[in-house]
């Protein structure tokens, strides 16, 4: 909460923390009022006790009452008034009752610590919304109950729980990132997760029905287990039954087909009509008339007779997901199409299919790739998996054009996030920086996985990177783009015009300089090329005249974002940009140095609360 931005703003949040405050007392039923928190002074400039804020002390940070012997409620509605708080620590006290449904408003949290106290009842599930958290503290309490999804919040590196009364099984967090974790001497039941070799028994000890490693007694197979072993070979048979009657249907049309022709065309596909779409009813050939909110461009490519169509389904190809089962060719036709974008290579779709699922359909165009090497590429991707990079749920290919299909991301681009509407988004120095390394750690993934085949994203922007249901960053449409030469050039050398040897290197080196422009978007808050400035030009211009400065984003300064930080990253940023590929990092590389800048903040964060 910024309380200079107008003084209704300022009284709010200066009530709530009043508010929360007037109903604790300390250990002889009083309120001690030499803590400061009152009407007539401003949390920051009134030096409030526990109350920490930015460096301009516009907006508070922390709130900080370790030890202070406080008894009553954890008025979590109050405390999250101040939108910009992020470490709110009160251990050791008295606080008693429940945390209730409004700590999820706390977007901004950090650090949750509320360890020593006597608090009790269900953690609710808007906790699991938190996902800037990092450290949930919330040992020798009288929890009870069921956690709520926490394994959802990535960024999570500490989750003490011990000494309480929860129940039902451990939450499969990512513990190859966890630093401290802590489930001891509660009730949880069921296998204990892959705690990847980082916590002993001393963690989860005390849990009488918990089973599996690392502990001695193993854990029963599952009645289902047998009868799921059953069905799996039903099915398993039954689909080679069916397989088999569908050749034989197949071969049968081919004969029948053969003997019956005479010529004169077959029955037209029959295509619903999208909305935004004309159909030519002049002829008896239905075709999708050239518009521009449609996937079909051409009468040529989706007027096709009755055996042209029999053999749709085998073209579109559906991958590992599950989400898009049994989806055809002919439910892309059918669902009504709304033209999201169009480039030099392509456009992209949204879709509705008739079940109501959207999608989202790149459609490329005049890519000089066979179908054979376009499905092995798609397949090749699809087995490289990241959760950090959109999964293509199927594919189309055909002379014309090719089709990739993707699920549809309500929440919208990081170029959205920059530029438009941030839908109560925070989008602070921490946010950004989080978003740098989890998009970093990514594409060094993927670059590592596909180095060998020559597969980089080819097209890597701030409009490419979207945001799934949990707010993290996923890198759309990777490996969709093989640039030309003029293509080549131009990204990769920084518009020098000189053109590299070995393609698929140079092709790795376009996504460094691609990343690199999306480091600067970040800490710059520009748009790439706006009214005819050069983002990556203008930055090391700027810089180069020692006014590094004037780089960033007037949001971060004001914030009071460590310069230091941010010069750093800026350094990474010039790295990837620099005019020669040669000179440019590895993916790993980058994503390894933006880490330890995330670590130093972190650390910055927990050592300013102490």
């Amino acid at each position: 909460m910024v309380f200079n931005m107008s003084k209704s703003e300022e009284e709010e949040a200066r009530n709530a923390l009043v508010k929360f405050y007037s109903q604790l007392s300390h250990s002889n039923g009083a309120v001690d009022p030499s803590i400061g928190w009152n009407m007539s002074s401003d949390p920051c400039i009134g030096e409030w006790e526990g109350v920490f804020c930015d460096s301009k002390n516009v907006s508070v940070k922390k709130i900080v009452l370790d030890g202070f012997s406080l008894t009553g409620l954890l008025d979590a509605a109050s405390l999250c008034t101040p939108q910009s708080l992020a470490v709110l620590s009160l251990q050791e006290n008295n606080f008693m009752g429940d945390i209730s449904e409004e700590i999820g408003n706390c977007k901004q949290l950090t650090h949750l610590l509320l360890s020593g106290n006597k608090l009790s009842g269900i953690l609710p599930d808007s906790l699991s919304n938190l996902n800037n958290l990092k450290k949930f503290e919330i040992s020798n309490n009288s929890f009870s109950g069921k956690l709520p999804n926490l394994a959802r919040i990535s960024g999570l590196v500490s989750f003490l729980a011990d000494n309480n009364h929860f129940t039902g099984p451990i939450p499969y967090f990512d513990f190859s990132n966890f630093q401290l974790f802590n489930v001891s001497n509660n009730n949880f039941s069921g296998p204990v997760p892959n705690l990847k070799g980082r916590f002993g028994l001393d963690s989860i000890s005390g849990n009488a029905e918990l089973c599996g490693e690392p502990l001695s007694n193993v854990c029963p197979p599952s009645p289902s287990k047998k009868k799921n072993h059953s069905i799996e070979h039903i099915l398993m048979y039954g689909g080679y039954i069916l397989i088999g009657l569908l050749l034989v249907i197949f071969v049968a049309y081919k004969i029948v087909a053969k003997k019956k022709h005479t010529g004169e065309p077959q029955d037209n596909l029959d295509i619903v009509k999208p909305k935004g779409v004309s159909v030519d009813t002049s002829i008896n050939q239905p075709s999708i008339v050239s518009n521009e909110h449609k996937l079909g461009a051409s009468k040529t490519e989706y007027s096709m007779n009755s055996a042209e169509s029999a053999m749709m389904s085998t073209s579109m190809v559906v991958l590992s997901s599950p989400v898009v089962k049994g989806m055809k060719f002919e439910d892309l036709l059918k669902a009504p199409a709304e033209l999201l974008g169009r480039g030099k290579h392509g456009s992209l779709y949204k879709i509705v299919l008739e079940d109501g699922m959207p999608l989202v359909v790149k459609r490329i165009k005049d890519w000089a790739i066979s179908g054979e090497d376009f499905k092995r590429r798609m397949q090749k991707i699809d087995a490289t998996k990241h959760p950090g990079v959109l999964p293509a749920l199927a594919f189309y290919s055909s002379k014309q054009e090719k089709l990739v299909v993707y699920r549809f991301e309500q929440n919208g681009s990081l170029l959205k996030l920059l530029y438009g509407s941030q839908n109560g988004v925070a989008f602070d120095w921490e946010t950004r920086l989080s978003i740098a390394t989890k998009m970093a750690e990514a594409l060094a993934f993927m670059h590592k996985e596909l180095l060998d085949d020559g597969i980089a994203h080819g097209n890597i922007k701030s409009s490419n990177i979207m945001f799934n249901q949990n707010m993290d960053p996923c890198i759309s449409e990777y490996g969709l783009m093989v640039l030309d030469n003029q293509d080549n050039s131009t990204l990769v050398n920084g518009n020098n015009g000189h053109k590299t040897r070995d393609h698929a290197y140079s092709t790795f080196k376009v996504d460094l300089y691609g990343f690199g422009v999306i480091l600067l978007e970040l800490l710059t808050g520009k748009l790439v090329d706006n009214n005819g400035l050069d983002l990556a030009k203008w930055v090391h211009s700027v810089v180069s005249e020692e006014w590094t400065v004037e780089v960033f984003d007037k949001n971060l300064v004001k914030e009071g974002a460590s310069e230091e930080r941010m010069v750093n990253l800026l350094q990474v940023a010039l790295k990837c940009t620099n005019a020669s590929p040669e000179a440019r990092p590895s993916m790993n590389e980058v994503a390894s140095m933006i880490s330890t800048i995330k670590e130093e903040e972190e650390g910055s964060i927990v050592s300013d609360v102490w």
